[in-house]
This record gives structure tokens, sequence and C-alpha cells, in this order.
């Protein structure tokens, strides 16, 4: 092989390893189950982590499983909560709204209805956007609840925090939940 060959070879090969790097995308879209028996899908930008906590709601200390990641400078997470029955479901969705209510106090705060396909219509499927507290970053949140196979009622927390680098991202993180 003739040295320009060489140079030519070895600038294809650069040339495409570069290529390669530049392809990996910030948003990596994928379906991903939550809850034990996968009734709700959420489209999340990366590969998530599992976690669960104990939070208080209503008085008493209940078990929240988590899902989320970070992409393009924010992180995505769904929070699962699973209550016996729609009053318990409604206190402490209600409850969880307030904790949230608390923590982004000081900034301006939008809530309003939001709208799931398939949520349960009651407690209302629920949308909270904060901005401009001091030394925290933007957040939205929605809330809404499914009935389960066994009478008992899962309620949901889908949050963004942070603003994400895509302008469509939180955008497409909402609109990819999905619930049978």
């Amino acid at each position: 092989m003739s040295p320009a060959s060489l140079r030519r070879a070895a600038l294809t090969a650069l040339a495409a390893a570069f290529m390669l790097g530049a392809c990996s995308p910030v948003f990596n879209w994928r379906e991903v189950p939550i809850g034990g028996d996968g009734e709700l899908v959420a489209l999340l930008p990366c590969k998530p982590d599992r976690a669960s906590r104990e939070i208080p709601l209503d008085g008493k200390s209940v078990t929240v499983s988590m899902i989320g990641c970070e992409a393009g400078g924010a992180t995505f997470a769904v929070a699962l909560a699973s209550a016996t029955d729609s009053t318990q479901a409604e206190r402490w969705l209600s409850a969880w709204q307030r904790q949230s209510r608390r923590q982004w106090a000081g900034g301006s705060i939008e809530e309003h209805a939001a709208k799931v396909t398939h949520a349960a219509p009651a407690p209302t499927p629920w949308r909270f956007d904060a901005n401009g507290v001091q030394a925290q970053e933007p957040v939205r949140q929605m809330w809404f609840t499914h009935p389960q196979r066994n009478g008992a009622i899962s309620l949901y927390q889908a949050t963004v925090l942070g603003t994400p680098s895509a302008p469509d991202a939180a955008q497409t993180f909402f609109e990819g939940l999905r619930l049978p």
C-alpha cells in the first residue's frame, strides 16, 4: 500500500470514528414498563435507574417506587404508590401535591387539570409547573391514578426536573405516558 493510500485509509477510519461518536443521541427514547404488572408504559430518554423510598402521605409512611434517568440537562422520572381504594388514593394524591407546592413555594407556580388517556377521572389528573425558586431548577409534574386489576388504585407522579436541552423533550415525555 502506498503512503497516500495509508493516509487515506487512516483519514477514512478517523472520520468514521468521529461520525459514530457524533451519532450518539442525547435523548435515546425507550418504552419502559412502570409497576409490577407494567400497566403504565413511560417513554424515557435514557436507560433508567430504579429505587424506592418511604414518603409521608396523609399521616402514613407510604412506599413509593421510582424509575428515572438524566439526559440533556434534566431528570425524567415516574413515581408510583398503591392505595387500597379511591378514597385513600384521593387523600394521598392531595397530600403529595401539597408537598410539592410547599417545596416550590416562593416561585412562579402554574397548576391546571391534565389529560392522560385512560387515567381515572377522579381524582382529576393534575399538572404542576414551577419556576423561579431560588437555588432550584424548574420542575414540571403531573399526577394521575389508574385502577389496578386487584381493586387497588395506582398513583403516579411524572416529573421533569430542570430544563432539557431539547425544547420538545418534556412534552415527548409527558405525551409518552401510556395506560392500557
